[in-house]
């Protein structure tokens, strides 16, 4: 691992599940990074609806299904700071704490299709690597439409950091309709995390 590589994902974590840390984990061996840090967003600025769980307990959930893997942080940063969570800000915030490392910002590819719409997301792309992740057996993501907004040297430089990952098809949302359904969820979370969800009768 390089110790010069930090990643970053950040996401609601409404709950954390085993999908979230399979292909972090698979794509900070594919960049070579030495640490992968969580960070629940506290509002996200595209996204009207906030976190059903409570900012105390999806970071709770996150502390508990890292706590044995020591790839994986968690950190409470955004939760700190008035919302909408800018990853433009979260990105500058890590780059002046691990001053010297390159940063790489994990994101999914379902998401590539607001990146227009970020703040600041032609500087976001400047100081550090936005590294889209996709599914295997899925198409790559195509950011030539983003060509006139960001420029070639931007879009070059997504290209560049398209990682595939395994196929798995675990949601949050999809857990939370489980629970609320009385369905059993214990396959698709941490032991730890279906504890602390049963105990604090999250998402019913």
């Amino acid at each position: 691992m390089n110790e010069n590589k930090i990643a970053l994902f950040g996401g609601t974590f409404d709950p954390i599940h085993l999908g979230h840390a399979a292909v972090t984990e698979f794509a900070a061996k594919k960049i070579n990074a030495s640490k992968v840090i969580l960070i629940p967003a506290k509002q996200s600025p595209l996204k009207p609806s906030s976190p059903i769980a409570c900012d105390a307990d999806r970071l709770n959930m996150i502390k508990l299904a890292i706590e044995n893997n020591p790839l994986f942080e968690a950190s409470d940063y955004e939760l700190n700071n008035k919302p909408p969570s800018f990853t433009i800000n979260t990105v500058r915030f890590f780059k002046n704490k691990f001053h010297g490392s390159e940063i790489y910002w994990l994101l999914g590819a379902d998401s590539t299709k607001e990146l227009g719409y970020w703040y600041m997301i032609e500087e976001l792309i400047d100081i550090c690597h936005v590294c889209v992740m996709y599914r295997a057996g899925f198409p790559a993501p195509d950011f030539s439409m983003y060509a006139d907004l960001l420029g070639e040297k931007c879009v070059k430089k997504l290209n560049a950091d398209v990682i595939e990952t395994p196929l798995i098809d675990i949601s949050s949302t999809k857990i939370r309709k489980m629970i609320k359904e009385e369905q059993d969820i214990k396959e698709l979370v941490y032991p730890k995390v279906a504890g602390y969800i049963q105990k604090h009768d999250l998402y019913r």
